[in-house]
């Protein structure tokens, strides 16, 4: 994997019909982290398409790497029909736990289907330029990933720090980009958008008040132990079993030490976006209502999908004020 200033060549899906603004003016689009919670970009993108709205520059950390990835690699529909039939069986057998790289999941499992849908494919070669954020452990930078393997950006990309393990690239060391940048403005404007749509699923921390206290404290959004004490046992040894049990133990009156960890995750992509904007915010803010969703919550993903979609037809007025705007800037 490469590091480099230059983007590949700017296109447009055929079936695509775009009111993005005539001439060289470029809109760039922002895809925020949120894990679980990064299923709500699928329906944003599809009804920004439906509005017609293209973009010229895609920029995504994290999840909204991972979306903004299997986008411009036009396998979105491919990435809905896979998401949406996952269950607490095929998630738990996605779940190969090994503690002794650095994360509790090797990923390797996860990376394997990716790698099926979206094929050999380079950065180089989509169909617009599109950057995936990740943060450079041993110096604390952040990283822009522009060229090469578009499955290995995507891995470094969404790498959560204790979930899954760095990885290696180009003699660097690579996590998760919600780490320095949960929402990559900065690298639309950089890469010469003049307007950003951004897609922010870190404003809604609130939202776990409409779970339960006990959901509310678990904070991880669902429980491994309950599945695997209902009978929905996977071939993992008794070992890979017993370490699954100790890991998501939780009592329903204080926070588990995984749910802590999420939990405290989502809190610092919230302050550290709110803190990115403050200096560059995008033009069009919109904003799933997400929060209510637990960051592992991998199988609601129906709802997730539902509420992107309904949060940019509640921003459809301040964007098309701001595409009108753009047009004649």
């Amino acid at each position: 994997m490469n590091w480099g200033a230059q983007g590949s060549e700017t296109g447009l899906m055929s079936s695509e019909r775009s009111i993005k603004p005539p001439g060289t003016r470029k809109i760039g689009l922002a895809l925020s982290s949120g894990m679980a919670r990064g299923w709500a970009h699928i329906g944003a993108l599809r009804a920004l398409r439906q509005l017609g709205v293209s973009f010229d520059i895609v920029a995504g950390s994290s999840a909204g790497a991972l979306i903004g990835g299997c986008y411009l690699a036009d396998k979105l529909d491919e990435l809905e029909v896979w998401v949406t039939s996952l269950n607490r069986r095929k998630l738990l057998s996605y779940l190969d736990l090994h503690l002794g790289r650095g994360g509790l999941i090797k990923g390797d499992r996860l990376v394997a289907e990716l790698r099926r849908t979206i094929g050999p494919l380079r950065i180089e070669n989509l169909r617009i330029p599109f950057v995936a954020v990740a943060t450079d452990l041993v110096t604390g930078h952040e990283v822009w990933l522009q060229k090469g393997d578009v499955t290995d950006a995507l891995r470094a990309s969404f790498s959560l720090p204790g979930l899954f393990p760095p990885i290696e690239m180009d003699g660097r060391w690579l996590a998760d980009g919600a780490l320095v940048d949960p929402l990559p403005v900065a690298a639309c404007r950089a890469l010469g958008a003049d307007m950003v749509i951004a897609i922010n699923l870190n404003t809604d921390i609130i939202g776990k008040s409409r779970q339960s206290s006990a959901q509310a404290n678990m904070g991880v959004g669902f429980d491994p132990l309950t599945w695997l004490e209902g009978g929905e046992r996977t071939a993992a040894s008794s070992i890979t079993e017993s370490l699954a049990r100790g890991m998501f133990r939780r009592d329903y009156d204080r926070p588990s030490i995984f749910g802590v960890m999420t939990t405290s995750l989502s809190i610092m992509q919230d302050r550290l976006t709110r803190s990115r904007l403050a200096g560059d915010p995008p033009d069009v803010h919109i904003t799933p209502r997400v929060g209510h969703i637990g960051l592992l919550e991998f199988d609601r993903s129906e709802e997730a999908i539902r509420e992107g979609e309904e949060a940019v037809e509640r921003r459809r007025p301040e964007l098309m004020d701001a595409l009108q705007v753009l047009r004649f800037a």
